[in-house]
């Protein structure tokens, strides 16, 4: 009983910091992305190889990787001409033809024409957009990292220069700089995110359809032949690391700016990777009450002692989003994860 009432206690306790933070109505309701990419009824009803492609929908990243092994480089291009939008977002397809598929969609989306010219291995315009940027060479790199993103990132914002180390591409930049170019890493903003403090911030729904897209891009980056990745959750995207944890295909589970992963330990995660976890002492994460109840809050601190996490020293790292700065302890140390030399 005086659990229960330490746990409603606690519950309010987050929702009036939440409310105090800047009030449910700064947050706006978020419709996520699910679904196969866009111009699949277009693929399903191409009959130029005289039999089915596979369904966006419903063939897996190795169905998917086993069907492009079977065609011809000029069956492969003849695709992508075609079909850019599918063949640029589905998981399973070489790395090298998805670069190319998605270098023809955004050449055809003017309001994202800063992509033009860069390795985007992922790229859907619908809504606020979603993307993946590769830095390094993916294909062939021994070590690979991958960033999930927290709140208020899409493919309009997953890069800015005013924020160079709190945007996933800002964090992918310095970690394959921190690695010495050895490490290739993937800005991953492949989910819709919440936008803004409210209920989508507070909740899991946005980060079970996140889990989902984030579970199918690793089974498509082990499909095409990519090294095993260490996967780096930033804020709101560790509560989308921690539902997805039991099926990532990854070595290494880093965590920065939790807010909790809904999960009370790492044994609950269900993961075979190794857990890491990183909080500075002026991230304001820290006001946020480490609670999950009736659907609110998002659980155990991971940098706690009762959840089991290995920590990651950020005592120079500066606020919220100054894990990734450089000279930090922090940084360093995510390096070391990320080419295996961390124990």
């Amino acid at each position: 009983m005086r659990r229960y009432k330490r746990t409603l206690v606690a519950a309010a306790l987050a929702t009036t910091v939440v409310a105090g933070t800047a009030g449910w109505a700064s947050g706006t309701a978020q419709q996520a992305m699910t679904g196969p990419p866009p111009g699949t009824a277009e693929w399903r009803a191409d009959t130029s190889l005289g039999r089915a492609l596979p369904d966006p929908a419903h063939a897996s990243p190795a169905e998917v990787a086993g069907f492009f092994r079977g065609l011809s480089r000029a069956q492969q291009w003849a695709l992508t001409r075609r079909h850019p939008a599918v063949v640029g977002n589905l998981d399973g397809v070489p790395v090298a033809l998805r670069y190319e598929a998605n270098a023809i969609a955004v050449a055809h989306e003017p309001r994202f024409a800063r992509l033009a010219g860069r390795r985007i291995l992922a790229f859907d315009p619908r809504g606020r957009g979603l993307v993946a940027e590769v830095f390094g060479d993916l294909e062939h790199s021994g070590h690979v990292a991958v960033v999930v993103p927290g709140s208020d990132i899409d493919a309009g914002s997953y890069d800015r220069a005013r924020d160079p180390y709190g945007t996933p591409a800002g964090m992918a930049r310095q970690l394959h700089r921190a690695t010495g170019g050895r490490t290739a890493v993937v800005a991953w903003a492949g989910y819709t995110t919440p936008v803004g403090v409210g209920p989508d911030a507070a909740t899991g729904a946005l980060a079970e359809a996140g889990a989902e897209r984030l579970a199918r891009f690793t089974d498509g980056l082990a499909a095409s032949g990519v090294a095993a990745p260490a996967v780096f959750c930033h804020s709101y995207g560790s509560v989308v690391c921690g539902l997805a944890a039991a099926q990532l295909k990854a070595k290494d589970l880093v965590v920065l700016g939790s807010p909790g992963m809904r999960a009370g330990s790492v044994t609950a995660l269900g993961t075979t990777a190794r857990v890491w976890a990183a909080k500075d002492p002026t991230d304001w994460i820290s006001k946020v009450p480490n609670v999950e109840f009736l659907g609110l809050g998002h659980g155990t601190d991971p940098t706690s002692r009762e959840f089991g996490a290995r920590r990651v020293p950020a005592a120079d790292a500066e606020g919220h989003t100054g894990y990734f700065a450089p000279g930090t302890t922090s940084l360093r140390a995510f390096a070391a994860i990320a080419e295996g030399d961390a124990r």
